[in-house]
């Protein structure tokens, strides 16, 4: 990966908002392929326990099944007052055909009578790359709120406020959001290793 304006990379995800955040990130410093690019359709196992393994067992089912530089990522909401609730099931939460709805209202309905509203937004991304794993990390903390607050983003976003910002996610306009989510943090931590790279290779 001499080159940086050059670097191709796939991100293993059906998720279009994910996919414009991180686009919006990256912007034009790597060629960002989806999915439809490779020409993949359908689902991609995520069965794991934790962040960690189910953003690489994403990664690794494209890598394997394309051979292509590949990364995936899995962003769990974690709630105190819920000993971690709902973590790696965030996506799930309420069901297996639940929409992002289900699972708030599920949250908001735990959170009745409880006074720790403190939470915060944990995502991980798996870089595969010739076969070889790297994990990259963000977190951001912040309260559940107790009501739905905004309408932007997609996912918990409008009941999570950012520590120190008064407005959830979902009150903020998606440049905003990506100076500080979890998921920028994350993505800024990948796009640093993958620059130094760039730079540290012979071209």
């Amino acid at each position: 990966m001499n080159d940086m304006g050059k670097t191709k990379l796939v991100f293993a995800t059906n998720n279009r908002y994910k996919f414009e955040e991180i686009k919006q990130v990256l912007k034009d410093k790597v060629n960002l392929l989806d999915l439809a690019d490779i020409g993949f359709s359908g689902e991609i196992p995520e069965e794991q326990d934790t962040l960690e393994d189910n953003a690489a067992q994403k990664a690794f089912f494209i890598y394997h099944k394309y051979g292509m530089d590949c990364f995936a990522d899995d962003t769990g909401l974690e709630i105190e007052a819920l000993q971690g609730e709902p973590g790696v099931y965030s996506a799930r939460y309420a069901g297996g055909n639940c929409t992002f709805d289900d699972n708030m209202n599920l949250v908001l309905l735990k959170m009745v009578g409880k006074s720790n509203r403190k939470a915060r937004f944990r995502t991980v991304i798996a870089l595969v790359e010739q076969g070889r794993l790297n994990t990259f990390d963000g977190v951001i903390k912040g309260l559940i709120t107790h009501e739905k607050r905004g309408m932007e983003g997609f996912g918990y976003d409008p009941i999570f406020e950012p520590e120190g910002y008064g407005r959830t996610f979902a009150e903020m306009t998606l440049p905003e959001k990506n100076l500080i989510s979890h998921r920028a943090l994350a993505v800024a931590a990948f796009f640093n290793y993958i620059n130094v790279k760039g730079r540290n290779t012979p071209g």
